[in-house]
């Protein structure tokens, strides 16, 4: 049996040359549990990438998100990824994170070692792996000052 396809908005959001990131929640049953990713989530039925995105982005950290452009729309198995970017254009302490364990802005290095230290876990975290790839390629093209 063929699994449906499942379609998902994700933001790169950006401030001051630092990615925001979300650490997601450490349960076993999600995909990338306890992994750095990018905010973002499911379309919901009818629901077009952008008003997903939009949706999504306020549910997780309660921030209306504006002024994005698409970055890509990758496919990848049964999973349709539509990656936006925008700048972030308040101060992190200003968000409020509504979903996952934890969230940071985090420098390009960062990115390329692949970890991040989490304050509230206490401990250095994985990227989840295509959220990593998207980010590196994302820097590669718009901000090309580090190479990996």
């Amino acid at each position: 049996m063929i699994s449906p396809v499942k379609e998902v908005a994700i933001a790169i959001l950006y401030r001051e040359n630092k990615f925001l990131l979300q650490l997601r929640d450490n349960i076993p049953t999600i995909i990338h549990p306890g992994c750095w990713a990018l905010f973002g989530g499911h379309l919901e039925t009818g629901e077009t990438p952008e008003s997903a995105l939009i949706r999504e982005i306020q549910e997780e950290i309660d921030y209306q998100i504006t002024d994005f452009h698409k970055f890509i729309c990758h496919q990848e198995g049964n999973i349709i990824r539509h990656v936006y970017y925008a700048p972030l254009k308040v101060e992190i302490k200003q968000l409020t994170l509504k979903e996952g364990w934890d969230f940071t802005l985090a420098p390009p290095e960062t990115i390329l070692q692949g970890q991040c230290y989490s304050k509230i876990a206490k401990q250095m975290r994985f990227f989840a792996p295509f959220h990593r790839q998207i980010l590196l390629d994302f820097y590669q093209i718009h901000f090309p000052l580090i190479k990996a």
